[in-house]
């Protein structure tokens, strides 16, 4: 039996320190990009369109949560509106501005995103490929 699929990951979980506000956070903002929740347990809850590919949670550690320096997660959007949507409801929430909506000429012609850091200091990333 295989398990193969197109994508490489299976699924990227963040930690938070403040796990309410984190959910509510990331329930408004996936929303922009129509990604809800998908699976929910005290302390974290899963995020996809089909199935939980992105997680927040507490740390099972029971440490506090930190951020990882060089490290970001990036969330596919379906369009420019989206990657706005993503970075004006983030900003909005709490979030801290990272780089705005813009096409990224560094990574290609048609790469289009915005950059936030989540209220725990994380750095998130909506995007598409603009077709020319």
């Amino acid at each position: 039996m295989s398990n193969l699929s197109d994508s490489v990951l299976s699924h990227v979980s963040l930690g938070t320190n403040d796990y309410p506000r984190a959910k509510a956070f990331y329930d408004a903002v996936l929303a922009t990009l129509q990604v809800k929740c998908v699976m929910d347990f005290e302390g974290g809850a899963g995020y996809g369109r089909k199935f939980p590919e992105f997680w927040i949670q507490r740390p099972y550690d029971g440490q506090a949560a930190t951020t990882g320096n060089g490290v970001h997660i990036s969330f596919m959007a379906n369009s420019i509106d989206e990657v706005k949507a993503f970075h004006a409801t983030a900003l909005k929430l709490g979030g801290k501005d990272d780089g705005p909506p813009d096409f990224r000429k560094e990574y290609s012609d048609n790469y289009y995103a915005a950059f936030v850091r989540d209220l725990d200091g994380n750095k998130i990333e909506a995007m598409l490929m603009v077709k020319a």
